[in-house]
């Protein structure tokens, strides 16, 4: 297992980020679904990470710096062939590391609110993230779950 750091450019990271978006697109509407695109994953205040195994893509998730002290978890997504063999929870371990080896002190996330997610929600909870308020520049929104971890 092999934890990289970038790899846009990657044809599979690429495919894995729009199956990402289309699957997201499947549960809620498009005004309420907040994964980014490539371009986006880009931007300098978000780290992007993909986990490989044997050089084939595991799954993506992506630190984003929303100021000097919070952080939050985007485009976490395993790839279906490594459902249910804890690709997610070692991406999301990794990823709380490097907020807390960046000094934050709280780690946010947005997910969904219909049954297709339950899974990412018990894995977040699992990780003692709890549900709190919107934050950032998110809005109430009944398909949008906001939790939060303090570090």
């Amino acid at each position: 297992m092999e934890i990289r750091t970038g790899e846009l450019s990657n044809p599979h990271v690429i495919k894995l980020l729009k199956t990402h978006h289309n699957d997201m697109l499947k549960h809620s509407p498009v005004e309420s679904v907040h994964a980014l695109d490539v371009s986006k994953l880009t931007h300098p205040n978000i780290t992007f990470y993909s986990l490989w195994i044997d050089n084939n893509l595991a799954g993506v998730g992506a630190l984003k710096a929303l100021n000097t002290t919070h952080g939050e978890i985007k485009s976490m997504r395993t790839s279906s062939n490594y459902f249910r063999q804890g690709i997610a929870a070692k991406l999301l371990t990794h990823i709380i590391e490097q907020a807390t080896l960046r000094g934050y002190k709280k780690l946010s996330l947005e997910t969904g609110t219909a049954e297709a997610f339950l899974p990412a929600q018990k894995l977040y909870a699992q990780f003692c993230f709890k549900e709190c308020e919107p934050f950032g520049n998110y809005e109430l929104d009944p398909y949008s779950l906001f939790m939060s971890k303090a570090l």
